[in-house]
């Protein structure tokens, strides 16, 4: 760590300005946060070195709003980094994303040191708004109400050489109690087809072999556009593109969820078999609190017929506990549909007042005990059955992707981790031949735990892809890889050479 009297000088090589972005919150902050470090790179900035801890140039703070204590995590960093600025001259400090866009004035009133505030709308003004405040030398604040422009259309740094979101529209029309994002990020804006299609077959070019299709209602899409069935369409075309090997998509909603994409995943054979479709909660009367507009019978009609199509999928969902007037018999209603659900895997949260939303004022609020002791029965229930439902794959062979930084112990246990393509995550042996990131082995599945599977025999076969060549190809270059032009037609990317054999808060 640099100490405070070096910080006014450090700079990277040449004197290059550095940045680095803190993500929080949603898979669509994730891929916003990939366009800001592509519109910082074309600026000239370069990415700090890992574990810089603000030792930056610009640091932006990419803000989620659906969180109780979001605002008190926010003001807290951004006071651990007010010495660090005084102590370097010309650090900036930016904050954008939902608090943003909610908050606005009050982020420089409450940390005066602040630099630039910008909204979920505008995040392409970021090197504009900085340099603006650098030459007035006072705060920038743009928070524009509307989308000005698709954020596709920017530059992007993608932090995988092998995998990448794709988002298909931006916004929700939803207007679930416990959820402000509508409020944030605006009514939904679909992506034109051709615009999507273009993006995904640059992407593959680059060598990118797994794509998934990001919105905050994944499958209404086609709402914007006329057109009900454009979601099953899309999942199709991408079954065409060659070289895409993989695709998956979230979160979708079950009141969209129509039986021609359950046929289109079915029989599309890169569409995976995973869904992952939030529940929030097993009772009627709480989902009609939450204004969420299917009933528990509706959800697990989706799931059997999901299941009937599509054997060997694998199933997850996110489910709320102690949403105000949640009653025992509401809570034991969820119970009862995660029983019959059988999820792979569930993102369990004990609910909290999202500041702005419906759900923040109802009468009934649950005690924190009572949420507590719901959760902890919950979470013990999922994790007998994801335990369960992961001994089935015991025995099976599986094609796994390889994956960069899935297995947190695999330098002690001389294994590598990857996706199975229900998504599952394996760990197996090490292979005595060279294995990249994007790289396809096949193994054995031996073992199951709750949370992941084990293959403890030899690897039977190892593909090397384009993938894995362009995995190499990024981290063997000295400086940082990977923008890509949000308008493939712009500057499309050279092709590589030829193939081998081939979610915000929850909604």
């Amino acid at each position: 760590m640099t100490s405070s009297s070096d910080r006014s000088t450090a700079v990277s090589v040449d004197g290059t300005k550095t940045y680095e972005i803190r993500t929080y919150g949603c898979q669509m902050n994730v891929h916003d946060s990939e366009r800001l470090s592509g519109l910082l790179e074309e600026a000239g900035y370069v990415r700090a070195p890992k574990g810089a801890d603000g030792d930056a140039d610009v640091v932006v703070f990419n803000t989620c709003a659906v969180r109780e204590n979001a605002d008190n995590k926010l003001y807290g960093n951004l006071g651990r980094l007010a010495p660090m600025k005084t102590a370097r001259p010309g650090m900036q400090i930016a904050v954008g994303g939902c608090l943003a866009q909610k908050d606005r004035d009050t982020i420089v009133k409450k940390a005066p040191w602040v630099d630039v505030v910008f909204g979920t709308h505008n995040i392409g003004k970021l090197p504009v708004l900085l340099e603006r405040a650098r030459v007035q030398e006072e705060a920038q604040i743009e928070i524009a109400e509307s989308l000005e422009a698709f954020p596709s259309t920017l530059p992007t740094r993608r932090e995988s050489a092998y995998a990448a979101w794709v988002s298909i529209s931006v916004g929700c029309n939803n207007t679930c109690t416990f959820c402000i994002v509508p409020a944030l990020r605006g009514k939904e804006e679909d992506r034109r087809p051709g615009d999507i299609l273009a993006e995904i077959e640059a992407l593959v070019a680059e060598g990118v072999s797994e794509i998934t299709l990001l919105g905050q209602n994944v499958n209404a899409y086609g709402s914007d556009l006329g057109d009900r069935e454009a979601f099953s369409k899309l999942l199709r075309a991408c079954g065409q593109i060659e070289g895409l090997e993989r695709v998956r998509f979230t979160s979708p909603h079950p009141r969209d969820f129509t039986d021609d994409v359950i046929a289109a995943m079915a029989e599309t054979p890169n569409v995976m078999p995973q869904l992952h479709m939030p529940l929030q909660s097993g009772s009627d009367s709480i989902l009609r609190a939450m204004r969420r507009s299917y009933r528990q019978e509706r959800f697990l009609g989706i799931i059997e017929k999901v299941r009937a199509a599509i054997p060997h999928a694998a199933i997850s969902t996110d489910i709320i506990v102690g949403f105000p007037g949640e009653t025992e018999e509401d809570f034991e209603q969820t119970m009862h549909t995660v029983r019959e659900a059988r999820f792979a895997n569930a993102f369990t949260f004990q609910y909290s007042k999202r500041p702005g939303t419906p759900a923040a004022t109802m009468e009934g609020q649950i005690p924190k005990e009572v949420v507590q002791a719901r959760y902890e029965r919950l979470v013990a229930l999922q994790e007998e059955i994801s335990w369960e439902e992961n001994k089935k794959q015991v025995g099976r062979t599986l094609e796994v992707m390889v994956a960069e930084g899935e297995g947190r112990k695999d330098g002690e246990t001389h294994r590598l981790s990857g996706r199975a393509p229900d998504n599952r995550l394996v760990h197996f042996t090490k292979p005595s031949q060279d294995v990249r990131p994007g790289d396809v082995v096949t193994v054995e599945i031996t073992y199951a735990a709750p949370h992941h599977l084990l293959a403890e025999g030899e690897v039977s076969s190892v593909r090397r892809t384009r993938a894995g060549d362009a995995w190499e190809k990024r981290t063997a270059a000295p400086k940082p890889a990977g923008v890509l032009l949000g308008l493939p037609q712009i500057g499309a990317p050279a092709p590589l050479p030829p193939l081998e054999t081939p979610a915000c808060g929850t909604h």
